[in-house]
């Protein structure tokens, strides 16, 4: 292949900071679209004519068609060379976005999400990629920041945006917002992007299509991410569709690993996971995102459901933990230059642990609008000391010229963590809720003190009233319910809490790095 000698001398024609900026506006326009139209299902299905179920494959199609294109965009890079491919994912980003807006049914729609989705596929890793080629190694975490930013503050911005939008304008317009920021960005991209000499090309005549293991990618990360989305809502095990998707996603995937590994051109770089500090990474990553878009899914509906919050309000807490990022990655960035990686990832996941536990001693059905926000602060706060240094270390020791693939890999990682947290969370919160309702009501069973206590107190001051009698026990099933809705979330606190601070001890099995090194990145 060309370019297998990498040029560690190069630098950008214009400034790194300009070039950050432009591909980070198309990363965070492709990931705001991974959850913006989530509150929108209900108006998109009456619009449509379709049923809440059928809508929820609007975000399924989406998620299918940018799982299946991030781990390969390291092949399709060096065919087609970085910038040839960026470009190529806005104008399928941007045009697929213009047919979702104009779609006349559900078909439509979703055949235009699956295309948005698999431009999007490309804009996330090729975005970390040129960050990581215009700096210079000893400002890269600066770039990495940047991108931690539009990783995690996009998902909580999009419902907030999205249900602004749907509530005053129409749900078309969360697609067509997209078109002048695509058609802008390209225009940017053209002008100020440029590919290094040290990517890894395929010479003409050189390049072969690897069908079967593209093939198995395709079957096996569909399968899995459909059974993520669908499982809870199809009682998981219990339903032969969900069981028959969890086989075919286990074979097809560890068959694809299987035969990337014995081919020269490999569609998917799984070599690349001989290398302990990648595979880390790309752990940290997958837990990452997976408690990163749980704490997204988890308050909103906190608030929504026990507490009657709007969306946009709900919204408006969730972008406090955004806000408060905006500050902290660059501080982060600043302390990667200054200290190993594995001790600023181990801090991140013990103040993660802790702020997801203190959450549990917060969240009440009387919480305040104040303390949503900072338990939100506290939740998102430690998550740049995880994500800075986790996207660099994945980067040391790889070759300058395989930089694609190890942005789409990691990528790919966080993206199924998401998907995990967000299933995982659900799961818990419907399981929980039915345990918890179960031993609260044994507590008021006919015949139970508290119950007889209760009737006595409401018989006294009724008067032996039917009506309020009735009225007394809708207000003890509610309050039952609340209650125990409200010990469920606490519950997937307490677990998100501990797979954090399991992952604060696995942190120190990364290998030690030089953050004051002038290459953090092999050059040969």
């Amino acid at each position: 292949m060309a370019g297998d000698r990498p040029n560690p001398d190069w630098k950008p024609k214009y400034n790194p900071w300009l070039i950050a900026v432009v591909v980070a506006i198309a990363s965070f326009m492709e990931v705001l679209d991974t959850s913006i139209c989530n509150v929108a299902l209900p108006h998109i299905a009456g619009n449509l004519g379709a049923s809440q179920d059928q809508s929820t494959w609007v975000l399924t199609t989406y998620l299918v068609a940018n799982a299946i294109v991030l781990p390969i965009t390291g092949w399709i890079s060096s065919a087609m060379g970085r910038k040839r491919f960026f470009m190529l994912c806005i104008v399928l980003f941007t045009a697929s976005s213009l047919l979702c807006g104009l779609s006349p049914s559900l078909p439509v729609l979703l055949l235009a999400r699956a295309i948005q989705g698999a431009g999007g596929g490309g804009l996330q890793p090729m975005s970390q990629a040129i960050m990581t080629d215009s700096f210079p190694p000893n400002k890269r975490a600066y770039g990495f920041a940047l991108f931690g930013i539009t990783a995690l503050v996009a998902p909580a911005l999009g419902p907030i945006l999205g249900g602004w939008i749907t509530d005053n304008y129409s749900w078309r317009w969360i697609f067509f917002i997209n078109l002048p920021v695509g058609v802008l960005v390209m225009g940017l991209v053209f002008r100020y992007v440029e590919d290094p000499p040290f990517l890894r090309r395929f010479k003409p005549g050189e390049m072969r299509f690897d069908t079967v293991g593209f093939s198995l990618l395709v079957l096996g990360v569909s399968a899995l991410q459909i059974f993520l989305d669908k499982g809870q809502e199809d009682d998981w095990f219990g339903s032969s569709f969900i069981a028959a998707l969890v086989i075919t996603s286990v074979v097809c995937l560890i068959a694809m690993a299987v035969w990337e590994w014995r081919q020269k051109q490999p569609i998917v770089d799984v070599k690349l996971f001989r290398m302990i500090n990648f595979s880390s990474a790309c752990v940290i990553m997958f837990i990452a995102g997976s408690i990163a878009f749980s704490s997204i899914v988890l308050m909103p509906q906190f608030l929504q459901i026990l507490m009657g919050y709007s969306a946009q309000q709900a919204g408006i807490v969730v972008s406090a933990g955004a806000a408060v990022m905006l500050v902290t990655m660059p501080v982060v960035a600043g302390l990667t230059t200054k200290f190993p990686a594995k001790y600023l990832i181990a801090a991140g996941w013990f103040l993660t642990a802790a702020g997801l536990f203190f959450s549990t001693q917060l969240l009440s059905p009387n919480v305040s609008f104040g303390t949503a926000c900072f338990v939100m602060m506290l939740q998102f706060a430690p998550l740049g000391l995880i994500f800075v240094p986790a996207i660099t270390v994945s980067f040391f020791g790889v070759p300058q010229n395989r930089t694609d693939a190890v942005s789409g890999l990691t990528n790919f990682a966080r993206n199924i963590g998401s998907s995990v947290g967000a299933s995982l969370v659900q799961t818990i919160l419907a399981r929980r809720m039915q345990f918890h309702l179960v031993r609260i009501t044994d507590r008021f069973s006919p015949g139970s003190p508290a119950l007889t206590t209760f009737f006595h107190t409401l018989r006294a001051r009724s008067g032996g009233s039917p009506a309020t009698q009735a009225t007394g026990m809708a207000l003890i099933y509610q309050g039952l319910m609340a209650q125990a809705a409200t010990l469920s979330y606490l519950d997937a606190y307490v677990v998100l809490a501990a797979g954090a601070a399991a992952m604060f001890f696995l942190s120190f099995l990364l290998k030690s790095n030089n953050p004051k090194a002038a290459e953090q990145v092999s050059t040969h």
